[in-house]
């Protein structure tokens, strides 16, 4: 056998060594047990699964209103709910919404028609996610008038010529007064009890950060600079969202042309400073195309990436014209397929159910897709195996070890700044009420490495110290370490088995 033949055994020989869960002694009474994917049950993670979008203009009336508690789907026995598959909920709004006047906040009136409709979002499990748009092109004033009366300079809409007023994003008024907002919005929700994400570079047409009209084209690199320091400043609990388009914060309104020379550098600038990913326009493949795919791939499990659909396969949009030829006229199924796949290549962590006609058209015309991105995107966690002792005394030291597996083409993104890798395998002893007595964390466990083709293997030296003598139950879960070592996540096994989070293993006597 030759020296290269003989290093690559060795290191095959290590590689096994290495995803051997638990290498107990044979006389140590211990116990594998193996467990079963849930690959149905809709799983409410952060960062991961269905969003469903709200409009400004929406209270929590809309439920009923637009049909998301009734929506009728084919095969199914009865009608379902839009939110029982949802994660979160994204309401796109303007500034004035959030602050018709100077310092006069919609979160401090509990009878807004904001927190009205936060509210019931909140009664319904689901946490929230924002853009807060300040162009008005398209759309109406977003920005408010008070800021303009200020002294602010800026732009009327082209096509309402006098109407619609936008603040140069250059003009520093404008960067005072939004600055002084966000900074108060920031101590309301940045808070991840609360929040999702915040889609935090909202500039540009639409709040997609494009399109942009400076005073100044030079100021491109400082007011991108100011944007995202400002956020990263004001949020460091809640992820902050970017749009990874080349397109990104440059004034070309001619559409998707060459990409400018500084697109990568700034989307990199912007990750480093604790943004995540997100696209505006997957199944357009017109405007997602190779650089889009090459940045999703570049940054695939290292930062998370949501996905919103780019046609509007019930209004003005003509997607039978894309590009790819691959969309039938009055066939909305078609789209949802080629945002679906799009979003797979992408390994997203979120798709969109955005308003109205689209939102209808996923469970209307493409169901079988939605609950196989339930299935399969995102991230789901679960024990495929889980070793640990029946038998033990009191104050010894023993090996919990078990094999976890990521059902999703997405990741747990534990390694993002503002999470702070709080997110571990918890092991628990848990009393005879199902109750735990004792807690324990695998601190060298890392959920973001867990991926669909590499599963995780985790190994924990528990202390049995201070332990009263009697019988136990294993269990494990995925806990929060910053909220007390409780289970933070769900993990994709059958809820019946699962006591307030806990997934029991097995007994254990301790002596």
């Amino acid at each position: 056998m030759n020296l290269k033949s003989l290093k690559k055994l060795t290191l095959s020989a290590l590689a096994a060594l290495a995803i051997v869960p638990c290498m107990s002694a044979k006389d140590v009474p211990t116990v594998t047990v193996p467990f079963e994917a849930d690959t149905v049950r809709v799983l409410r993670n952060p960062l991961q699964g269905w969003v469903m979008y709200l409009g400004r203009t929406w209270d929590e009336n809309f439920w009923d209103e637009r049909g998301y508690d009734s929506m009728k789907v084919p095969g199914e026995s009865g009608p379902v709910r839009v939110s029982d598959y949802a994660s979160c909920a994204y309401v796109r709004t303007s500034w004035a919404s959030f602050e018709p006047e100077e310092g006069k906040y919609a979160w401090n009136d509990p009878d807004s028609r904001l927190m009205r409709l936060v509210r019931s979002v909140q009664a319904r499990g689901l946490r929230i996610a924002f853009r807060i748009v300040v162009d008005g092109r398209d759309q109406g004033q977003n920005t408010p008038q008070y800021v303009f009366d200020a002294g602010a300079d800026g732009y009327y809409d082209p096509k309402a010529p006098g109407k619609n007023r936008s603040p140069f994003p250059d003009d520093p008024i404008f960067q005072k007064k939004y600055a002084k907002f966000l900074k108060a919005f920031a101590a309301e929700f940045d808070d991840p009890e609360k929040t999702e994400f915040i889609d935090a570079y909202s500039l540009g047409k639409w709040g997609e950060s494009h399109s942009m009209i400076y005073k100044d084209n030079a100021n491109k690199g400082h007011v991108f600079d100011w944007m995202i320091d400002l956020a990263g400043d004001c949020f460091k609990n809640v992820p902050m969202v970017i749009h990874y388009h080349r397109m990104l914060g440059d004034p070309d309104d001619d559409g998707w042309g060459s990409v400018p020379a500084d697109a990568e550098k700034l989307l990199d600038k912007a990750i480093k400073r604790g943004f995540i990913l997100r696209h505006d326009a997957f199944g357009m493949t017109g405007y997602y195309q190779d650089w889009e795919k090459a940045m999703a791939a570049k940054w695939n499990f290292r930062r998370p990436i949501i996905m919103e659909g780019g046609w509007i396969t019930g209004a003005h949009h003509r997607y039978w014209r894309d590009p790819s030829g691959r969309y039938r006229e009055g066939h909305a199924e078609d789209v949802r397929l080629g945002e679906y796949e799009a979003a797979a290549e992408a390994r997203v962590n979120m798709m969109d159910f955005r308003i109205n006609d689209e939102t209808r058209s996923w469970f209307e015309d493409a169901f079988p897709l939605v609950k196989k991105f339930v299935a399969e995107g995102g991230y789901r966690l679960y024990p495929a195996e889980v070793t640990v002792l029946t038998e033990a005394r009191s104050g010894a030291k023993v090996d919990v070890c078990g094999t976890w597996r990521n059902l999703g083409r997405g990741y747990c993104p534990t390694n993002m700044p503002q999470w702070h890798q709080k997110y571990k395998v918890g092991i628990a002893l848990l009393d005879g009420a199902g109750k735990p007595v004792r807690t324990f964390v695998d601190h060298g466990s890392d959920l973001s490495k867990w991926l669909l083709e590499t599963p995780g293997h985790t190994k924990a030296k528990v202390s049995l110290k201070g332990v009263a003598p009697g019988r136990y139950t294993w269990a494990v879960g995925l806990v929060d370490t910053t909220k007390g070592n409780t289970p933070g996540l769900e993990i994709a096994v059958d809820a019946d088995k699962l006591k307030d989070g806990w997934l029991p293993v097995a007994e254990i006597t301790i002596k």
